[in-house]
């Protein structure tokens, strides 16, 4: 028999979400720093863009792969070991980066399987809290407020090894001190119950499943594995897009480099917008028809894109576009974490997430060259609208049981 432990979730509280967060924050700054990355990847070795881009995008794929791996071991008391490992690998291989160029390729590679234990980690404690959908949005302001900071501090500062990578060690480094906030699963033991102490209320005991039968259990392990698929699908649709808007709006609007970083500065403010929103919302509107209606919009905004020929048109179609995005990203993220309180679900799903937006420079560019922008903008909309199906039906699967159990727990 299996368990959906729902007597182990705990209330979002400030110790436990600053741990998971900032490890969280630690593991995928890579991603959102990859640019950088490359610049002074190309400034340290001396090499070209596209060898550059290659190294960057083998850290990545270490950091997906790792994180991949690893995942199962953070859906129990390994939790903590893990982060701060991977953390620990993480501040090294990075930080050597930093200070000896001459060691740049071998210690970004290292840097970037570190970082894969901070997602797997990070990603599975979102589910010990209660109301997943919340602790989502929380966790993607958190994420993307901290992420639009940096990236609009390190340019000025420079864009040097001892800066970008310095950065990614700082990060990680940070990250090791509050990884003893990091809320375990399940909650068997004394050490793991500290993380959670003041957060769980007096009434709620500190252990307590609710059973599911064989048939139940293999419904929500094929659930889970699907919504693994589904993920790493609509992730590669996503960011092929995101990926190639720079040339895709310069060739069909005209676009200007500023007009680019205009898109890409609104598209971030618009995720923060979906963030507060889904906080604000939660759970009230259940998973499946938010994340079905979303994907949908999605579609339709990349489509919209793929045939718009006015620059200023194309900037309010991209910000909206990134705007669906990350709200839909956060419901994944909240049924990956319903399924399954010990994380056993969403300790993977931030490292499937990292495998296709590590390739996508590379998938987009094919696509496009294979159909042309208004091809690629199309394939990417019918892609979200088949995903929506299987998308939304695990989001009422998952929504299902939590409401079951809750219900079971309060008998």
């Amino acid at each position: 028999m299996t368990a959906i432990d729902l007597s182990t979730r705990v209330p979002l509280r400030l110790p436990t979400a600053t741990a998971t967060f900032a490890i969280g924050i630690a593991g995928y700054l890579g991603v959102n720093l990859s640019p950088y990355m490359i610049t002074a990847a190309q400034t340290g070795l001396g090499i070209d863009v596209l060898a550059a881009s290659w190294l960057v995008t083998a850290t990545l794929l270490l950091t997906a792969v790792t994180g991949l791996a690893i995942a199962p071991l953070c859906a129990g008391s390994r939790r903590r070991a893990v982060a701060r490992t991977g953390l620990a690998i993480a501040a090294l291989g990075f930080a050597t980066a930093a200070l000896v160029p001459a060691l740049i390729l071998p210690a970004l590679l290292v840097g970037g399987a570190g970082a894969g234990g901070a997602v797997a980690a990070s990603g599975a404690a979102l589910a010990a809290f209660r109301n997943p959908d919340r602790v989502a949005g929380f966790n993607g302001l958190a994420n993307r407020g901290v992420i639009t900071i940096v990236l609009a501090v390190i340019p000025l500062v420079g864009l040097a090894p001892i800066d970008v990578f310095g950065a990614l060690a700082l990060f990680s480094i940070l990250g090791l001190p509050v990884s003893a906030w990091l809320p375990a699963a399940p909650v068997i033991d004394p050490r793991a119950g500290a993380a959670v102490a003041e957060a769980m209320p007096i009434d709620v005991p500190p252990t307590g499943a609710v059973r599911l039968s064989p048939a139940r259990s293999r419904t929500v392990t094929i659930a889970g594995f699907s919504l693994l698929v589904v993920f790493a699908l609509w992730a590669v649709s996503e960011d092929s897009l995101w990926a190639m808007a720079g040339i895709m709006g310069a060739a069909q609007t005209g676009l200007t480099p500023e007009g680019l970083g205009l898109a890409l500065s609104g598209a971030t403010a618009g995720g923060l917008v979906g963030s507060v929103l889904l906080m604000i919302v939660g759970s009230r509107l259940g998973r499946a028809a938010p994340l079905a209606v979303l994907l949908l919009a999605g579609g339709v905004l990349k489509i919209v894109e793929g045939f718009t020929t006015d620059p200023t048109a194309f900037i309010v179609v991209f910000v909206a576009w990134n705007t669906v995005y990350a709200i839909a990203f956060m419901y994944f993220v909240s049924t990956s974490a319903a399924l399954d309180a010990d994380g056993r679900w969403s300790g993977p799903l931030l490292a499937v997430y990292l495998v296709g937006s590590a390739l996508t420079p590379v998938i987009g560019a094919a696509l496009v060259g294979m159909l042309g922008f208004q091809g690629f903008a199309v394939a990417l909309g019918i892609a979200s609208f088949v995903l929506a199906v299987p998308a939304s039906a695990i989001a009422l699967l998952s929504t299902r049981l939590e409401r079951a159990a809750t219900a079971e727990e309060t008998l």
